[in-house]
């Protein structure tokens, strides 16, 4: 078997236990073991990559592998892993491992919720394993199904009509998906679902391509939180339990991200160069929009779910540039943020869970009652506000260097309008650092208004865990960005040339 297939086989067998678990104390074990093998997995796989890549083996995928699986249509079960994919099941590890410790202390239905949530991650590791385009695609509607669940029984406030109204956008989205890959696979007279044999075939023309471009993208985009299909995001991030925000934000909105470059860009490329500069502009929007929202929120999550807008619109936004440096920048900081909003959710979510509200009007002074929750706000603050030494700042200042100089690399012809669009998205930065400010502020210090709040205890152990580990992985990928860049570097490079190799 190939030892890929564990990201897949694991989840699976943690949702055996969690079935035969009799008591909390089983459903716990059962999570803490399985995450911390999925954990273990995903850091052996990144330094055996990193290995392979020294030993000079330059395959674009490594670990490949491929069984048929459906014949009629030449569907099959192919995995395999280069540097983007690898640092993506790290995060996603990560995230779960944080996450099960996060949800420590949910009730009622714990078995139950923690059924669901290994569901949703089964579907996002198998998303970043697979090589085929229908076999991805089955794992992209595995990890959306249960999100109606898990907001709509766990969640909180509106969750009914939060739960509803993300299902229906997202599986909207999925319609235009399969039919973008049903395109794909007719038009380009392939007896194969894989995405990278699909890639060398290049025989789909130009018009076809601008038909089914938008469709994937969009697909995709959705999920990505494109403008103007964002706006399930907010609501739907506001109403889900802590640890399902995490995972939601952390991981599964780079799933949009990194279906937009492994499927359309990269097997669309005619189109994706003719037609960037329009999705360039709602990527733009998504960018300043995202942030701007922010600022004008009360609501904890609201603010985080509008910021995770903001900076999923640039990780869109950097693909297009079609820079090998724009896109390493776009995947950091699918890292970046999968780590920083998942910090923010947790905490927002430890917060909420003592003081049963997330106005901010209603907050003030939890420096002096939690200050280890309170320190853990303003580190995550920081990180997202993009300050030197944390993961937000060398991934959003790479982008903007190569998406500034993108025509540099390629002599683009639309140099000007890439250079006002990197412009515009960079007056974010000043946005993001006012709101963010703003909230620390007003949340943490000054005098407690509210003097019930002062009776209130500071994290438990299970809450330390998290919070914790997310803060080491922010300041590691902020002190040590060129450990996971030299990872990531030569696969956007490899897709790229492949995009630029195959223009016509």
């Amino acid at each position: 078997m190939n030892i890929l297939s564990l990201f897949v086989l694991i989840p699976a067998l943690m949702l055996l236990g969690l079935w035969l678990a009799k008591s909390l104390n089983q459903v716990r074990g059962v999570m803490v073991a399985g995450s911390s093998c999925l954990l273990a997995l995903s850091v052996w796989l990144t330094i055996y990559f990193v290995q392979q890549r020294a030993a000079g083996n330059t395959d674009i995928m490594l670990l490949t592998a491929s069984t048929p699986w459906f014949k009629p249509l030449n569907i099959a079960y192919s995995v395999g892993v280069d540097g983007i994919s690898v640092v993506m099941l790290l995060l996603s590890s990560i995230i779960v491992f944080t996450g099960t410790f996060a949800s420590w202390q949910l009730k009622p239905l714990t078995k139950e919720y923690f059924l669901w949530f290994t569901l949703l991650s089964t579907g996002v590791f198998g998303f970043f394993i697979c090589t085929d385009m229908f076999t991805m695609f089955m794992f992209y509607e595995v990890a959306l199904i249960p999100m109606y669940l898990l907001i709509g029984v766990w969640g909180s406030g509106n969750k009914e009509y939060a739960a509803m109204k993300l299902t229906l956008m997202l599986m909207g989205g999925s319609a235009l998906l399969i039919l973008g890959i049903l395109g794909i696979y007719y038009y380009s007279g392939a007896t194969t679902m894989n995405v990278n044999e699909i890639a060398l075939m290049h025989n789909i023309p130009l018009d076809i391509q601008k038909i089914f471009f938008p469709f994937v993208f969009i697909g995709f985009g959705v999920l990505g939180a494109l403008f103007p299909f964002h706006t399930w995001s907010p609501d739907g991030h506001a109403s889900a339990p802590t640890a399902v925000s995490m995972l939601h934000a952390g991981v599964l909105m780079k799933l949009g991200g990194y279906g937009c470059f492994r499927i359309a860009m990269y097997l669309l490329p005619d189109a994706a160069q003719e037609l960037s500069w329009i999705f360039l502009i709602l990527t733009t929007i998504s960018v300043v929009y995202g942030a701007l929202s922010a600022c004008v929120q009360t609501d904890l999550k609201y603010i985080n779910a509008y910021s995770s807008v903001s900076h999923c619109g640039l990780v869109l936004f950097a693909l297009l540039m079609m820079s090998q440096t724009a896109v390493t920048g776009a995947i950091l900081q699918m890292l970046s943020h999968g780590l920083m909003t998942a910090l923010f959710f947790a905490l927002i979510g430890m917060i909420y869970g003592r003081t049963h509200t997330r106005d901010i009007r209603q907050l003030a002074g939890l420096m002096k009652i939690m200050p280890f929750l309170a320190v853990g706000y303003v580190i995550a603050g920081l990180a997202n506000l993009g300050l030197p030494g944390f993961s937000g700042f060398i991934a959003e200042m790479t982008i903007f260097v190569g998406s500034f100089g993108a025509d540099v690399q390629y002599g683009d012809p639309n140099a000007s309008f890439r250079m006002v669009a990197t412009i515009i998205a960079c007056t974010s930065i000043v946005v993001t650092a006012v709101y963010i400010l703003r909230v620390v502020g007003k949340i943490l210090y000054g005098e407690v208004e509210n003097k019930h709040y002062l009776e209130l205890t500071d994290a438990t152990w299970d809450e330390r865990v998290a919070v914790i580990c997310l803060i080491f992985c922010v300041a590691g990928l902020g002190c040590a960005p060129f450990v996971f860049s030299d990872i990531i570097s030569p696969a956007a490079g490899n897709i790229l040339d492949s995009i630029m190799a195959n223009l016509k």
